[in-house]
């Protein structure tokens, strides 16, 4: 089973494919699984690197929460590249793994070839407003513990999930969910890599996150899909890869 180890946790990869470079991060509660309908048509013209999380899939699960975070998962995110030896790459993430590559793009511009951001929010302006979502982040967590997978019966992304243990993905709730200040929104407007945003029509919550980035990263592209919902690459698979496709050809 391949493992990258940093700072005494274990982090499991996948690899397949060759070319340039691209990492894929799920979304909260998934695995590298979610992005199955994917690799097949990805690997044929990329070396696609997927993963799974701190506390998700079959990475370890960190006793501290201070494990669990937005600096620990970019550096993450870079020592898969350094693996491969990748010194720049297209980053996309769905969601929470959305996020977090914009995350990594901001203190990692240089290292950034092209940005995907899949039914995913920048984070918030708004003090109060980040401090509800914390506060829904920190309850999920509570959910978690309590009702294990059963907290996730209606998310695509999380029914191929195989977590090791739940625990796991409720610190992740604690501690990646949870967001400390508005570095990450701040930055939209000094991405200068093409960028493409994708969210499922029906995916109500992220509309509107969606038309904001659309709206303040320069030389970015959305796309709207139909009869889809939070995890539009599962729900739409077929259109999400003709969008993808054609996003990637062009860089």
């Amino acid at each position: 089973m391949p493992i990258l180890t940093r700072n005494d946790a274990e982090i499991y990869y996948q690899v397949s494919g060759e070319g340039p470079v691209i990492l894929l991060t799920h979304g909260f509660g998934a695995d590298h699984n979610m992005w199955s309908p994917q690799i097949h048509l990805l690997e044929s013209r990329f070396k696609v690197i997927t993963w799974d999380m701190r506390g998700h899939g079959q990475s370890a699960i960190p006793s501290e929460l201070s494990a669990y975070s937005e600096a620990e998962t970019v550096q993450d995110m870079v020592s898969l590249l350094d693996l491969v030896g990748a010194k720049t790459a297209i980053i996309g993430g769905m969601s929470l793994g959305g996020y977090m590559s914009l995350a990594f793009h901001a203190k990692y511009p240089e290292r950034v070839l092209g940005l995907l951001l899949v039914d995913t929010g920048p984070g918030f302006k708004n003090d109060q407003a980040r401090e509800d979502w914390n506060k829904v982040a920190i309850a999920r967590g509570e959910e978690i513990e309590k009702n294990g997978k059963a907290s996730f019966s209606a998310r695509a992304e999380a029914v191929t999930a195989n977590h090791i243990d739940m625990h796991g993905v409720a610190q992740a709730a604690r501690g990646m969910l949870t967001q400390k200040d508005s570095a990450v929104i701040h930055s939209l407007p000094e991405i200068n890599v093409p960028t493409l945003v994708v969210v499922g029509a029906n995916d109500l919550p992220y509309l509107v996150p969606s038309d904001y980035m659309a709206a303040k990263i320069p030389n970015a592209s959305k796309v709207t899909i139909c009869d889809a919902g939070h995890a539009s690459n599962l729900d739409q698979p077929e259109i999400f890869n003709r969008h993808l496709m054609s996003f990637l050809s062009k860089l």
